[in-house]
């Protein structure tokens, strides 16, 4: 019987072999244990897939993007060859590199963004100047030193801005 606090023992069966009990809660600790060992070793079995699967799909990613470069540096190392030519082709060719690169850029989602005339947005832009425009309201873009990539959460880099002051 149990009192306050306090455990007593559970009477014996008519044999009176408490040892019988004892041996088999054991084994089923035993068993318990077994249990416990093997589901933290498939535990860190899966850890350990799931860790393989995450590198591959990063190493495929980056593949995936690197063979999408692939035409532009062909596309300059053509224009290299032909260094000696006519100085507008070449002009022509590197602008041609340059539309192909914006294109890579922008089937990963990261388009280029002219902020020319927008309120200035420190989330989307970093102003390095400013300077006084007549024609443009305060708080405004005048001048894109760089542009940006992307937008909102996929944005690659903010753009590097000059903004319109206050006379």
């Amino acid at each position: 019987m149990a009192t306050a606090g306090r455990m007593e023992p559970e009477p014996r069966g008519r044999d009176g072999d408490g040892n019988g009990r004892v041996a088999d809660l054991q084994a089923r600790l035993a068993e318990a244990q077994d249990l416990r060992l093997r589901a933290l070793a498939e535990l860190d079995n899966l850890r350990e897939r799931s860790a393989a699967r995450a590198r591959s799909a990063a190493d495929e990613a980056r593949a995936q993007v690197a063979r999408q470069w692939l035409p532009v540096i062909d596309d300059l190392e053509r224009a290299l060859e032909h260094a000696e030519a006519d100085p507008a082709a070449i002009i022509e060719g590197i602008q041609a590199v340059r539309d192909e690169a914006l294109s890579v850029l922008v089937k990963l989602g990261f388009a280029r963004r002219d902020d020319t005339g927008v309120v200035f947005d420190p989330t989307r832009h970093h102003a390095v100047a400013s300077k006084a425009d007549p024609d443009a309201p305060p708080g405004t873009v005048v001048e894109v030193v760089q542009p940006a990539y992307g937008d909102g959460d996929h944005q690659l880099r903010p753009a590097q801005v000059v903004v319109a002051e206050a006379d």
